[in-house]
């Protein structure tokens, strides 16, 4: 297998997955994405850098990272800003950052603001290589459900303009399945105080991170999951999965839905790589998740945007409408308070297939006889055949496709249809697909009837 059939291979396992959750991604950035897209630091480089701003930080950072972790070292290096704010470097910070209830920490997260709203751009035209900025177009077309990162810019931001961002502790207020947020757990440069960046911060995390973890539970078991930006080795992605692994994956199984994407420029000079990661996560447990390598993520973006489910909806709009629809519910029917726009409903309801719309949804001509020819969603076929998911059943679909050369997903036929709703499309199959996958996963003897 080539380089390119490594691609298509991991494009129709995208796209697999994609079909059978029914619904957009979750993208985990970090930061690896700002310094690929502006050069942005990582977490050693920006301790690196805030070492040499301040003047009362004499030794190299080196030294410090002897006998320290990065959190300890920003523990460290707080202190030493707070001292020369209040001494020699007073002019170096505005005034209402010297009030007797200012935390001490705050000098040292001003410096990160400035620093990194002085290197991010402000729109994706101003990145200057059409390379990488082609690759931030594929990217906007993910039109993700939700974006979470650890990241302290605002380059998400940037590049998803409609989508909401949602800071700190105030991920755990939000009381509805919301759609459109950027979910920025390490704080936010908007608001620099509460930057996750000493190791008492790190604690203060770590307490309510149960809770966070459990919030994103939903996201990680309902929805496909990818991490860019990030190393297999990165603390942020071990800590996140050390708390839920337990709940979304059984005798180490493969998790299928959560995907890895890594940077290899020489990916092409290099024996393929392995499909699966094993992400070690403490106390002798890891975690199996699906590996993309890939020298460009232009591709791997397509893949995860060929869905399109929201390439009509605004995310702000919808967001907006599933938070009224909650405070609804919740708050003013059982006040009898509710006040309703009729002209607005009206008109949605009297222009054919408009209310629809407003909630990314449509109908089908003939959904009944759809159903009785082909009823199985891939997941289903797998949970009938006594898996857990759906995976086993795409991987046995694809070794027909290399054993005979028909692929059964590319086109209508007798074990497989494709729905298109909307702008976006899903697969159903038949009562043969279940037989042929049987046959397949078994080891049998199977005829195709083309």
């Amino acid at each position: 297998m080539s380089y390119e059939d490594y691609k298509v291979d991991i494009s129709n396992d995208i796209q697999a997955c994609l079909e059978d959750m029914g619904c957009q991604p979750i993208l985990f950035i970090g930061s690896g994405i700002s310094k690929r897209y502006f050069n942005a630091p990582n977490w050693e480089q920006l301790l690196v850098s805030l070492s040499e701003m301040c003047p009362r930080i004499e030794d190299s950072f080196a030294f410090y990272s002897q006998t320290n972790s990065f959190m300890e070292i920003g523990q460290i290096f707080a202190q030493k800003f707070r001292e020369w704010a209040w001494r020699e470097g007073k002019n170096e910070f505005p005034d209402e950052l010297f009030q007797k209830n200012t935390p001490p920490d705050i000098y040292i997260k001003y410096k990160i603001k400035e620093f990194l709203e002085s290197i991010t751009p402000e729109n994706v035209q101003l990145i200057e290589n059409q390379v990488l900025q082609k690759e931030l177009f594929a990217l906007q077309e993910i039109r993700p459900h939700a974006i979470i990162t650890t990241n302290y810019d605002r380059f998400q931001e940037i590049v998803f303009p409609d989508y909401t961002p949602v800071i700190g502790q105030q991920i755990l207020k939000s009381n509805y399945s919301s759609v459109g947020e950027i979910l920025k757990i390490h704080g936010c440069v908007s608001d620099p105080a509460n930057l996750v960046l000493t190791s008492d911060d790190y604690e203060n995390f770590s307490i309510k991170k149960k809770y966070l973890s459990a919030k994103l539970l939903t996201y990680f078991a309902e929805h496909p999951l990818v991490f860019l930006g990030y190393s297999a080795e990165d603390p942020n992605i071990r800590a996140i999965l050390s708390d839920i692994d337990e709940i979304i994956s059984t005798d180490n199984q493969l998790i299928p839905n959560i995907y890895l994407l890594e940077w290899d420029a020489d990916i092409e000079k290099k024996p393929l790589p392995a499909r699966e990661k094993l992400i070690p996560i403490g106390n002798h447990r890891s975690v199996r998740v699906k590996s993309i390598v890939a020298n460009s993520f232009e591709w791997v973006y397509k893949a995860f945007g060929a869905n399109g489910a929201l390439e009509k909806i605004n995310p702000k709009l919808l967001r907006a409408l599933l938070a009224r629809t909650y405070d609804m519910i919740r708050y003013d029917i059982p006040k009898r308070t509710v006040e309703v726009d009729f002209r607005v409903l009206e008109n949605a309801i009297n222009q054919e297939g408009e209310l629809a719309k407003i909630y990314g949804i449509t109908t089908l001509d003939n959904p009944t006889a759809l159903n009785a020819g082909f009823p199985y969603t891939i997941k289903q076929i797998g949970n009938h055949l006594g898996f857990s998911g759906w995976y086993q059943v795409h991987r046995a679909f694809v070794q027909i496709k290399e054993e005979t050369g028909f692929d059964i997903k590319a086109s209508d036929n007798k074990y497989h249809i494709r729905v298109k709703i909307g702008n976006s499309t899903f697969s159903k199959y038949s009562e043969a697909a279940v037989d042929l996958a049987r046959a397949k996963l078994l080891g049998e003897e199977y005829h195709l009837e083309i």
